[in-house]
């Protein structure tokens, strides 16, 4: 085809180096398939660094740049991304027949991992509440925590109680929802505003005055967890002298 252009000299030499191939080429940058896992991380990075209310389908399709359309190929609705998000989010469950020291530190290990767990993805607890479908590795980590308790004597019902007491002590101190809803602090120390008001204006509450003044004359050293610890060895305690009483019953 004859072409009687009359393009200046450098129309024509842009052109040429873009039909001919002799200007680079960006290349255009091939975006990874659209898939349940990474919708799943999509919603669990906004969840983590934004919170739970923050994760809409719409959100999660503005942050992977595609069409809401396009998540419903995939996840079917928000509770269906929840439930992928929570089973992505807990991982694998921990490996505890390697752990030593018996049972009781396998029970240690599998509470410091879920609490970990948690830790990392804070809005956990309060989206695996209610009655709603579980996935194998949820599961997974319940399945572990019971079979941890085996040998101990204790029935299986008692071996699920054990773990769902332990699992609510996690919830309990790793909540944020739990966060602000008492007049104390983490430390256990009064909020100022309402420690003032207890004090001069209500004398209805002497007892919890004088625990949260003597929480400052403490030497214990070890870092405020919210009840973390205290709590953990008090559950452990409590199972220990159960699994002591069925082995001295057993044996006479």
């Amino acid at each position: 085809m004859v072409s009687s252009s009359e393009d200046a000299p450098e129309d024509q030499a842009g052109s040429i180096e873009l039909l001919w191939g002799l200007r680079d080429r960006q290349a255009k940058k091939q975006r990874p398939a659209l898939s349940v896992d990474r919708i799943a991380r999509a919603a669990i990075e906004l969840a983590d660094t934004e919170g739970m209310p923050a994760v809409s389908m719409q959100r999660v399709a503005s942050a992977l740049e595609v069409t809401k359309m396009a998540l419903y190929r995939h996840v079917s609705s928000k509770a269906e991304l929840v439930a992928v998000m929570i089973e992505t989010a807990v991982g694998a469950p921990p490996e505890l027949g390697a752990v030593p020291g018996g049972w009781r530190a396998r029970m240690e290990a599998w509470a410091a991992g879920m609490r970990e767990t948690w830790r990392r993805h804070p809005w956990l607890p309060v989206a695996t509440v209610g009655r709603r479908v579980m996935g194998p590795r949820e599961i997974g980590w319940t399945e572990c925590a019971v079979a941890a308790l085996e040998g101990t004597g204790l029935s299986g019902g008692e071996r699920m109680d054990a773990v769902f007491l332990l699992s609510g002590h996690i919830r309990n101190t790793q909540s944020a929802t739990a966060a602000g809803t008492q007049p104390w602090t983490t430390d256990r120390r009064l909020n100022p505003l309402i420690e003032d008001l207890m004090r001069t204006r209500d004398t209805r509450f002497p007892g919890l005055v004088a625990a949260t003044e003597s929480t400052g004359e403490s030497t214990d050293d070890s870092p405020r967890d919210n009840g973390w610890q205290f709590g953990l060895d008090r559950v452990l305690d409590g199972l220990a002298t159960l699994i002591a009483d069925r082995a001295e019953r057993d044996v006479g």
